[in-house]
């Protein structure tokens, strides 16, 4: 090494960041602003008068040094720049719910509880013998389930009030959240009663998991690239809805294929077209939970 660079790093003093000094409050004010409709619905969630949440944001741009809102009329509204604030927001309260119930557990001697987040293929199809081997192998571990589509569960896991979700991968990382692959399932197109499934440009007009569900997504792109017709007539989160709209002849639509063609109302005739990858996420930085580690291996065991 240069004798004289040498010298230059070992007198190297690296710049401190002066680091904001911002609350919880304000962070729970600024997630409450951005779910809810009106400023009123805000400050009544976290349990403050609309002038105290106003006041408590003033204070958060103040020591943030960044305009987070830009008013409108009477109201005001957060500005597009602010996601990156409101992501970082989420994933603190997230993590310091984590802190709490685990001192609370360590105070309390309590055996544990876990939420565990699942689409409704995970919970009805995929992974019941599994939950039902967890609740077996650990009868002392309270297990609270709840069943809604991946974005809703990767919110909830985002923000704390989930400690694991097993959903369709999403199409992009998702800051502060970690995933493990645990299962490939098979998508397939099924048209209405006497059609038979003929060129793709035949297929349709379609019933579909709503706009911006990750399955939604990997159906259209791949429908997209056989060039098939993208008319949507309806659409629902339930599976056993849009079976029904094909067995109606409301439209096609593609299903995973262990629901679609599972009892007595099943379809048939499904052509492949697409799969879609089951995850289980947790938040990267959450404080590890024995309980939720238990449940995971659960889960992975084949």
């Amino acid at each position: 090494m240069n004798a004289r660079i040498g010298e230059e790093f070992l007198n190297y003093t690296p710049e401190v960041l002066q680091l904001p000094d911002l609350s919880i409050r304000q962070l729970e004010y600024l997630v409450a602003v951005d779910e809810s409709p009106t400023w009123a619905r805000a400050a009544a969630v976290v349990g403050v008068s609309p002038s105290a949440l106003s006041q408590g944001l003033a204070e958060l741009e103040r020591r943030l040094g960044v305009a987070l809102f830009d008013r409108e009329s009477r109201r005001r509204a957060l500005r597009p720049s602010a996601a990156p604030v409101v992501a970082h927001a989420r994933q603190v309260l997230g993590l310091t719910a984590d802190l709490a119930r685990w001192a609370d557990r360590l105070r309390q001697g309590a055996s544990g509880r876990v939420r565990l987040g699942m689409i409704d293929a995970a919970a009805v199809v995929h992974f019941p013998d599994h939950l039902q081997a967890f609740r077996a192998a650990h009868g002392d571990i309270e297990l609270l389930v709840r069943v809604a589509p991946s974005a809703a569960l990767l919110k909830l896991l985002t923000a704390g009030h989930l400690d694991l979700a097993v959903c369709v991968e999403p199409p992009r990382p998702i800051p502060g959240v970690t995933v493990r692959r645990l299962q490939t399932e098979s998508l397939s197109v099924y048209g209405p009663q006497g059609r038979k499934i003929g060129p793709p440009r035949t297929w349709g007009p379609w019933v579909l998991f709503p706009a911006g569900s990750h399955t939604r997504s990997v159906v259209v792109a791949e429908l997209r690239r056989l060039g098939a017709p993208l008319e949507v007539v309806a659409e629902s989160h339930q599976p056993e809805v849009l079976r029904e709209m094909v067995r109606l002849g409301v439209g096609w639509t593609v299903l995973p294929s262990a629901q679609a063609e599972e009892g007595h109302r099943a379809l048939r005739e499904g052509r492949p077209l697409a799969v879609r990858q089951l995850v289980v996420a947790v938040r990267t930085s959450a404080i590890r939970d024995p309980a939720v580690d238990h449940l995971v291996r659960h889960l992975e065991a084949r």
